[in-house]
């Protein structure tokens, strides 16, 4: 990603660590991912810096209280967008997690607006554009990767970002986790309702479209969360060729099972795989499994630059 295409266009992909991308994907697409600050029994980390996802799973299991995540600040984001300028690119795509669980994006577009009322001769060669992803995790991780092989393959910034917002406009993701002991913690699930899911076995399968998490259905015993997701997705799939991609956490043997499941009904394989971060298990707990697919098309759900610029 560092040689200019034919248009002559220099183009950065840039992110967060909540997008989940692997170290070696990383290396291979020249992304460059900022770290999340994570705070774990009242001490200030960075994710993906000071300890990887496995050591993550182990510090959330052993923690007094639940850790908690805060977002990338604008000072942060500003001094990465003065590094791209400084390196020569003339366009640098900014995807955040969505903006309705973070204020990343917002962040990112007061640095966009900093940093161009610090350096105005730069307006004429160097594009930034902060995108709203609307998701979590592989959400906007894969399509990312995607993205970064269409750069090297010599797409302009503009066709970068036309893929980036049709995948935002379609993705949805299906998971389940295999305990409500976080849901429980985190809040999302009341206390009650979580004990008493958990003495019937029952697991809920949750869609995250466009920010929104909603539990789409309860599911009884373990054995049949993989193939319930699986089928939830199939049916919600708008083009059943079109690649997947699933996620997991501390059990592998999740992931193998989607995996074989999700190549058994949908005749293909997935494309990539992505063991879920903070963003995810912190909320959701280590033992989970999902997957992602392209629905219908939405219109006018995420967020935009202009919603957060300042008025002169």
């Amino acid at each position: 990603m560092s040689k200019k295409n034919i248009n002559n266009q220099k183009i950065l992909l840039m992110s967060d660590t909540a997008c989940d991308i692997s170290d070696e994907d990383l290396l291979a697409s020249g992304i460059v991912m900022l770290p999340i600050p994570i705070a774990v029994d009242g001490k200030g980390y960075l994710e993906r810096v000071d300890f990887n996802k496995e050591e993550f799973y182990e510090r959330l299991v052993n923690a007094k209280e639940l850790p908690s995540t805060s977002h990338i600040t604008a000072p942060v984001y500003l001094q990465a967008y003065e590094d791209a300028y400084e390196q020569g690119y003339t366009d640098l795509i900014n995807v955040t997690i969505t903006s309705k669980g973070s204020n990343m994006f917002q962040a990112a577009v007061q640095a966009k607006q900093m940093f161009f009322e610090e350096h105005p001769q730069a307006k004429e060669n160097f594009h930034i554009t902060v995108l709203d992803s609307g998701s979590y995790s592989l959400g906007y991780g894969f399509p990312l990767v995607e993205a970064a092989k269409l750069v090297k393959g010599g797409a302009t910034a503009a066709e970068i970002i036309e893929y980036l917002e049709d995948f935002f406009s379609t993705v949805e993701i299906y998971f389940a986790a295999y305990s409500l002991e976080y849901a429980k913690k985190s809040g999302r699930i009341p206390a009650a309702a979580a004990f008493v899911g958990d003495v019937l076995g029952l697991r809920p399968i949750i869609s995250i479209i466009d920010g929104k998490t909603t539990v789409v259905e309860k599911v009884r015993g373990d054995k049949n969360v993989v193939l319930r997701i699986v089928e939830r997705a199939f049916e919600r799939c708008a083009d059943k060729r079109a690649p997947t991609a699933i996620v997991y956490a501390a059990v592998e043997q999740y992931g193998a099972d989607i995996w074989k499941t999700i190549s058994k009904r949908f005749g293909h394989s997935p494309r990539a795989a992505y063991q879920a971060g903070a963003a995810i298990v912190i909320n959701s707990g280590p033992k989970i499994v999902g997957m992602i697919v392209r629905g219908e098309k939405r219109f006018n759900t995420r967020a935009r630059e202009s919603d957060f610029l300042r008025e002169d």
